[in-house]
């Protein structure tokens, strides 16, 4: 499902309406004709699809992110896939104020760049990384990624974020990253490292230069990002089946 198949961000279109224009046989924006709504919300569709056309071929993620309603930002991912980054960090504790962050593993066009405290982590790479990249996708990273990282590096990250544990619970799956892997299938090179094992590592290699333990670190973090891809791509096709396809003639 691209952003072209959706008339939810126009005012006045919620789902209902936008499901009889799929059953009517509109559903893309070319196929929007005067009549199928009232005359106010036409205008609204009008004015919404104009200006997304817009927005579209300028490649302003940040437009779309604003303007869909909370939870739909995943109908924008086959739009901006090749700049989408999946994102995930490590870090000592949960409290920002106390804790710090050791690594963090960017995946993006088929590359994952992994930052690690003390070499290369700063907030400079940090701001250029999320500045690059359309939309940011992670797993609990709006209620954790993104905040620590915005305490601990005072950033203020504005790229549209679409966390991936709410829109897994909207096709039945719950609990963390890994089971919800397994759940669908997505293996681990390693799957005996969990969040208090990668603080661990991180003790290991910093206070006793354990390369082998940074080394286990960094690829537990790289496949957190990595595999977020997998499972977007299979909840963005479990949520088009459910919320699209069933509409369509």
């Amino acid at each position: 499902m691209k952003l072209q198949n959706s008339f939810i961000a126009a005012r006045g279109v919620g789902e209902k309406t936008e499901r009889k224009l799929w059953e009517q046989g509109v559903t893309h924006w070319d196929d929007f004709e005067d009549g199928l709504l009232g005359p106010k919300t036409t205008e609204n569709v009008r004015e919404f699809v104009g200006a997304a056309r817009e927005r579209l071929d300028a490649g302003d993620a940040a437009f779309f992110g604003d303007q869909l309603p909370s939870g739909s930002l995943w109908r924008a991912y086959d739009n901006f896939a090749e700049d989408a980054c999946f994102f995930d960090i490590e870090t000592t504790g949960l409290d920002s104020a106390r804790h710090e962050v050791t690594t963090v593993s960017l995946h993006r066009g088929g590359d994952t760049r992994t930052y690690v405290q003390g070499e290369d982590l700063t907030c400079e790479a940090l701001r250029e990384e999320f500045a690059e990249s359309s939309i940011l996708v992670s797993f609990n990273g709006k209620r954790f990624d993104q905040p620590f990282l915005e305490d601990c590096f005072a950033l203020d990250v504005e790229t549209p974020h679409l966390d991936l544990m709410y829109l897994a619970k909207q096709v039945g799956l719950s609990g963390g990253l890994k089971s919800v892997e397994r759940e669908v299938g997505i293996d681990r090179e390693d799957d005996d490292v969990d969040g208090r094992e990668a603080v661990r590592l991180w003790h290991r290699y910093d206070r006793n230069e354990d390369d082998a333990a940074l080394e286990r670190l960094v690829r537990y973090n790289r496949e957190d990002a990595e595999n977020l891809k997998r499972l977007l791509d299979h909840v963005h096709a479990s949520l088009r089946a459910d919320v699209f396809e069933p509409h369509v003639r």
